[in-house]
């Protein structure tokens, strides 16, 4: 709309501004050929604009059907699809403008500015159409498997500080505070009115300062990635020495009609294992997409396990406690990760090599011991799953070896059982 816009105004004023001040400015073009040319080109614009969306919203949409329905959005809201839209409607409309500029009160003339400026704009146009066929091949499944991951890898660098003495000694700190908070009665409560929603995010340094305004404490009793309805619980205040506006509370968390990737890790796990359990659905039998996505997932969940999960506690620079807001354990991540994917591949003898691998290589990755143990806890609950869907001895004995391939080469630090 802004591309119209500018071109509507563009198309108004260039013109008559050519015509006023720089009439002596023009190509040694027959008003014909000019005609011609600004012709072809405003109706080619527009048949090309036509035909190349029609394709594009197709290919995002059945795309994003085959891999997951919450891509949709994410795939839709590309900004090379929009600027792309926008370039060619502008040659188009411009084109037209130039063209009624043309032989102006029978001067025979053909303006020099206004048919360089639609030359330009389809120089500009072929290269966005060049940049979006290159961003159509991008919805192929490792392409979209490397971008959901890669986005997940962003936003797990950016909610959790790495592991170390220090950062352990202050969660812990923080977290007796929170304790004692938690048990007073709160002076606010904020609910939500409204359709449902889901949480985007918290703008956690205005949350921090309007707790410090009145010294008060925050807790956040919605997630980011939850759905909130009429009437649930957003947020509670504890202590204070005044009422924070409700209104400022209000706009600390934004809502959207779906979740995003901002601040929530486990929409990037949730949208690849949802690609991982589409493949391995009955009607599509596509065990090597779900191993695809297992080679993400595993390194998703590599970084959390080096990083402090209990996050939640926010201090302002005194070291007051001033925030409090949910976030998930290591046994959510797993359980996330693994849990429908081990569901619906069980009977699968690719899908649980690779899902024991990931399991074998996440246990010697993590540096805390209870994550360790929680790993290899989950790694048996797999054998019990292959001995209860696998009848076959022989695949058994197969889905019990170790393979990052899959079906590939395997690898002998399996777990042995007796069967």
């Amino acid at each position: 709309m802004i591309c119209v816009s500018v071109t509507a105004v563009a198309a108004l004023t260039l013109p008559r501004f050519e015509n006023a001040y720089l009439a002596s400015y023009n190509q040694n073009v027959s008003v014909a050929s000019a005609q011609a040319l600004l012709s072809s080109i405003a109706s080619g614009m527009m048949a090309l604009t036509g035909i190349v969306f029609s394709l594009a919203f197709v290919m995002v949409q059945f795309s994003a059907t085959v891999y997951s329905p919450r891509l949709v959005l994410w795939l839709g809201r590309d900004p090379v699809l929009y600027h792309s839209l926008g370039i060619f409607i502008a040659t188009f409309l411009y084109a037209i403008a130039a063209l009624a500029s043309i032989d102006r009160y029978g001067s025979g003339k053909v303006p020099l500015l206004s048919t360089m400026i639609v030359i330009l704009l389809l120089i500009a146009s072929t290269m966005l159409f060049a940049r979006l066929v290159q961003r159509l091949t991008s919805l192929q499944i490792t392409r979209v498997l490397q971008s959901i991951g890669k986005r997940g890898r962003k936003v797990v660098k950016e909610s959790f500080p790495l592991l170390d003495a220090t950062a352990a000694e202050k969660v812990a700190l923080l977290s007796s505070m929170a304790e004692e908070v938690q048990n007073l009665k709160p002076s606010q409560t904020i609910y939500y009115t409204g359709e449902p929603r889901a949480v985007a995010t918290f703008d956690v340094k205005a949350l921090v300062r309007l707790a410090g305004e009145v010294d008060a404490v925050i807790v956040m009793d919605c997630a980011v990635g939850d759905t909130v309805g009429e009437e649930s619980l957003l947020l509670r205040v504890h202590g204070g020495t005044n009422t924070i506006p409700e209104a400022s509370l209000r706009r600390a968390i934004r809502l959207e009609s779906e979740r995003t990737f901002e601040q929530d890790p486990k929409y990037s796990l949730r949208l690849l294992v949802d690609v991982a359990i589409r493949a391995l659905s009955p009607a599509i039998n596509d065990p090597t997409t779900a191993v695809q996505a297992l080679d993400q997932i595993e390194d998703l969940l590599r970084r959390p396990g080096r990083r402090e999960l209990e996050a939640g506690y926010i201090a302002d620079a005194t070291g007051t406690l001033r925030l409090i807001f949910p976030t998930p354990t290591w046994e959510d991540y797993l359980v996330l990760a693994f849990d429908e994917i081990r569901q619906y591949g069980a009977t699968s003898i690719q899908v649980m090599r690779r899902l024991r691998s990931a399991l074998i290589d996440l246990a010697d990755a993590v540096p805390v011991p209870e994550r360790r143990v929680a790993v290899q806890h989950y790694l048996e609950h797999l054998n019990l799953a292959v001995e209860r869907h696998i009848i076959d001895i022989e695949d058994q004995l197969r889905a019990l070896q170790e393979d990052r391939q899959g079906l590939g080469l395997s690898r002998r630090r399996a777990v042995k059982r007796t069967i």
